[in-house]
């Protein structure tokens, strides 16, 4: 696997450097968990299933755990041993926790300058919100994504996943990787500085059009992406659920009309989002709730619209797409994990579905 050999020591907890740690187990490398006295906090958080959190079992498997008070002499000692042999440390702490703690990054690359080190933090370790404590709501508050995220009232409603955790986790794995390449030429380490909110702005090249051409934020209603198009809108159906179209186009524009009988539509639902497409947006919400939405989607089948039902999870996980894909994965034990998305044609991830506990280092 593309990682074998590469041992990581993960100190972070919840998500992102979690996930971050666990991808890079699902392609081999070594991963140790460190844990506090007081543990790991989501294997107590959620649903469980096989007496394991459904949420640590599917950010922890395939790693190590250890627990270590790093307030204690004997056991910082047992994890510069660690460090000293490792290749990547990711880490999770406020800023300015590590170096209290002694285990900041001039500390370690003493021990070990090949090492990576990966802090991710809300805010980074500089600037005037470094101290602000945050999770992902927060985050994405602060990031103007949340104003974005509107309901049917018009107002700020919940993110349907946790952005912010996700994309500092694909960054900073990102990150990693690039250091680790890089590594092969100078033979040095480097230290990554990867805050939530950069990683969650990063995200915007879709939504800055308005501000960044005119200096005002977006008329959310009014943008193709949070309906103000015809064609990138959600559609409730006869027997209550709903469908989406989900590309604006010509050639989806035209196709569909065309085979509604309202050709006199395209000019308006081809042209950019905004008030133009009210009419037609009027009219597609009017013949979707005519059919439930099993036979909308007999009647898509075959024709080229950009058009999907719109899922719950449950059946979402059961569609043949993501079996085939292997994104649903059942163990031994009939425990379910998300599947690995990265698939390389040489040397695959594997899975390993072991569910670390909590154990002791050996004596030294």
């Amino acid at each position: 696997m593309k990682l074998q050999g590469i041992k990581v020591v993960d100190l972070s907890l919840f998500l992102p450097g979690p996930y971050l740690t666990m991808v890079m187990a699902d392609h081999g490398a070594e991963v140790i968990k460190v844990e506090p006295p007081s543990g790991e906090p989501t294997r107590d958080i959620g649903a469980k299933a096989g007496g394991t959190s459904v949420w640590f079992r599917n950010t922890h498997r395939g790693k190590r755990c250890v627990t270590l008070d790093l307030k204690h002499p004997d056991d910082k000692a047992r994890l510069f041993e660690m460090l000293a042999e490792a290749d990547v440390m990711v880490e999770a702490f406020r800023p300015g926790v590590a170096a209290r703690l002694g285990i900041d990054y001039e500390t370690v690359r003493a021990i070990n300058p090949r090492i990576v080190y990966c802090a991710i933090s809300a805010f980074g370790q500089t600037g005037p919100d470094r101290d602000r404590p945050a999770h992902d709501i927060a985050v994405e508050a602060l990031a103007g994504v949340l104003s974005l995220n509107l309901g049917q009232d018009g107002k700020p409603t919940h993110p349907h996943i946790p952005v912010a955790d996700a994309n500092a986790a694909l960054l900073g794995l990102a990150g990693v990787l690039m250091a680790l390449l890089r590594r092969t030429t100078t033979g040095r380490g480097d230290y990554i500085d990867m805050a939530m909110l950069d990683a969650t702005m990063a995200w915007l090249p879709n939504a800055t059009g308005d501000l960044f051409s005119t200096g005002r934020p977006p008329v959310v209603k009014e943008q193709r992406q949070w309906g103000g198009g015809s064609f990138y809108q959600i559609y409730e159906t006869a027997d209550g659920h709903h469908i989406v179209l989900g590309g604006s186009e010509h050639k989806f524009v035209e196709t569909l009309l065309k085979a509604l009988g309202r050709e006199d539509l395209i000019p308006a639902a081809s042209s950019p989002p905004g008030p133009a497409h009210a009419e037609t947006t009027a009219f597609l919400r009017g013949v979707f709730r005519t059919r439930s939405r099993a036979d909308w989607e007999a009647w898509f089948e075959g024709r080229d619209v950009c058009f999907a039902p719109l899922l719950d999870l449950a059946e979402a996980f059961a569609r043949p797409q993501v079996q085939a894909r292997e994104m649903l994965i059942r163990d031994a034990e009939g425990n379910l994990h998300v599947g690995t998305p990265i698939r390389f044609l040489d040397e695959p991830g594997r899975i390993d579905t072991r569910v670390p506990a909590r154990e002791p280092l050996p004596p030294r």
